[in-house]
C-alpha cells in the first residue's frame, strides 16, 4: 500500500520507527507477533514507555498532556506500531475515559484522574453492558441513589474486558427510574476495591479469561465522582462510543495483519502451487486489501474533522463496521493459510482448547476471539441503524 507523505510526515514516521526499534522490548515484540497472551504487567509496561516519550495520550490536547500530532501523524503511529508488533494501547482509561473527562469533566476532576491515567495509578474498565442492556445501553438497571453525599450503587455489569486487572471502573448508572430512557442514566467512576464490588470471570470459547462480570451490592461512590449532570450522562456516553467505535477499526492492526498474512501465503504451498496462486485464496485477500485501502482513507478524515477537539459522528459506526469485519477476514484466511498447523498451539497453561479434537493454535484462538469485535461496542446491525438516521435520514 503506497502511503503519500510529506517531507515532515516522513521524518516523524522515520521518528516513530527509531523509536520503535529502540524502545520497544523484545519480548513484547514477540508476544504480539506470536498472538501470544499479554499480562498485565506487559501492557504497563508498554504503557510507561510511552508516557515517558509523551506518546501515551497521542490524541489529547497539548494542555492535558498530549503530544500535540497532526492526523496524520496519529495515523502514521498507529500503523508503525502495528507494523512493529508493538501492543495496543489499553483504551479503557487513555481512549474513552480520557476524552470524556477533557469535554466534560470539572477541572478538579480533570487536575486528579488525568495525571492517574497516564502513570498507571488507575488502571480503568468498562461498566456499560449489563445482562439485559448491550447494544440497547438505555435499557440499563444498575441503580445509584443518592445517599447524602454519596450514591449507593447497586446491580450488575458484563462483559467487562481486562477487569480483572482494573481498580476503576467508570459506569453508567440509573438515578431517575421515572424519566425516559436515556435522560435518566448518569456517569459515575467507581472504586473497584470499595466494599460491595465483586469481579466473577468469564471464560472465553477459545479459553482465555478476558471478559468478566461486575456485581454491585450496595456500593458507596461519591457525588463527586459523576461526570457530568445527573440524569445527563448519556451524552457522556454517546462521546465515549464514538471513540471506542472508531478505536475498534484498527487500521493499523489490520495492515499489520495483512502484511503477516501475505508472506505466510507466499510461503505455504496448495497443489504445488503457492497459496498465493490459489484463484479462490488469491480473490478473497484481494477483497479485504481493496476493503483495507478503503477504511484507511476513512480512518484519516475521521481523525482530520477530530483534530478540533470534535467527536466523530456515523463516521465512527462506518470505520467500526468496516473495521471489525476486516479483522474477522484476516483472522479466517489466516487460519485457512495455516491448514492442519492450526491445530498446533495451547494455551498458557499447556492445556489443549479443543479437548478431544486436537490443540487449537494462536490462529484459531484469534479466529474465535475476533467473533466478538462485530458484536461489542454496538453491534454492527446497531451501527447500520445509526448510519441509515444520520446520514440517510431514515
Amino acid at each position: 500500500m503506497d502511503l503519500n507523505f510529506t517531507e515532515q510526515e516522513e521524518a516523524f514516521r522515520n521518528e516513530v520507527q527509531g523509536f520503535l526499534a529502540e524502545q520497544l522490548p523484545t519480548h513484547l515484540r514477540d508476544k504480539v507477533a506470536n498472538g501470544a497472551h499479554l499480562s498485565k504487567d506487559d501492557m504497563a509496561q508498554w504503557h510507561a514507555i510511552l508516557n515517558a516519550r509523551g506518546w501515551l495520550a497521542n490524541h489529547w490536547p497539548v494542555a492535558f498532556g498530549g503530544p500535540g500530532w497532526s492526523p496524520v501523524e496519529k495515523f502514521i503511529f498507529e500503523l508503525e506500531c502495528g507494523l512493529a508488533n508493538a501492543p495496543r494501547i489499553v483504551p479503557f482509561g487513555v481512549n474513552m475515559l480520557g476524552p470524556v473527562l477533557i469535554k466534560y469533566g470539572t477541572v478538579q476532576q480533570q487536575d486528579y484522574w488525568l495525571p492517574r491515567i497516564l502513570d498507571g495509578r488507575h488502571w480503568w474498565c468498562q461498566g456499560y453492558s449489563e445482562p439485559g442492556a448491550g447494544s440497547d445501553l438505555a435499557a440499563v438497571k444498575t441503580t445509584a441513589v443518592l445517599d447524602g453525599d454519596h450514591y449507593v450503587v447497586n446491580g450488575q455489569k458484563t462483559w467487562t474486558t481486562l477487569g480483572q486487572h482494573a481498580n476503576m471502573i467508570f459506569c453508567l448508572v440509573r438515578t431517575d427510574r421515572e424519566a425516559k430512557p436515556q435522560e435518566g442514566i448518569s456517569f459515575l467512576l467507581i472504586d473497584m476495591n470499595s466494599p460491595g464490588v465483586e469481579v466473577r470471570p468469564i471464560i472465553t470459547l477459545e479459553g482465555d479469561h478476558e471478559i468478566n462480570e461486575v456485581f454491585f451490592t450496595d456500593v458507596r461512590v461519591p457525588v463527586a465522582n459523576r461526570v457530568g449532570d445527573e440524569h445527563k450522562g448519556w451524552t457522556c456516553a454517546k462521546y465515549l462510543l464514538t471513540y471506542e467505535r472508531t478505536n475498534i477499526a484498527g487500521v493499523g492492526l489490520s495492515m499489520a495483519a495483512l502484511q503477516r498474512l501475505k508472506r505466510l501465503a507466499a510461503q505455504r504451498t496448495r497443489n504445488g502451487r503457492p497459496l498465493l496462486e490459489d484463484p479462490s485464496f488469491a480473490a478473497r485477500l484481494a477483497r479485504v486489501e481493496i476493503d483495507l485501502e478503503n477504511m484507511k482513507t476513512t480512518n484519516l478524515r475521521v481523525i482530520a474533522a477530530v483534530a478540533g477537539g470534535g467527536a466523530p459522528g456515523a463516521e465512527s459506526s462506518m470505520l467500526k463496521i468496516c473495521g471489525t469485519e476486516i479483522r474477522q477476514e484476516l483472522t479466517s484466511l489466516l487460519r485457512r493459510a495455516m491448514g492442519p498447523a492450526a491445530r498446533l498451539v495451547i494455551d498458557e497453561d499447556d492445556r489443549p482448547l479443543d479437548q478431544g479434537h486436537g490443540f487449537a493454535s494462536n490462529a484459531t484462538a484469534q479466529y474465535f476471539n475476533n467473533r466478538k469485535l462485530s458484536i461489542f461496542g454496538g453491534s454492527n446491525e446497531i451501527q447500520k441503524n445509526i448510519i441509515s438516521k444520520m446520514i440517510l435520514g431514515l
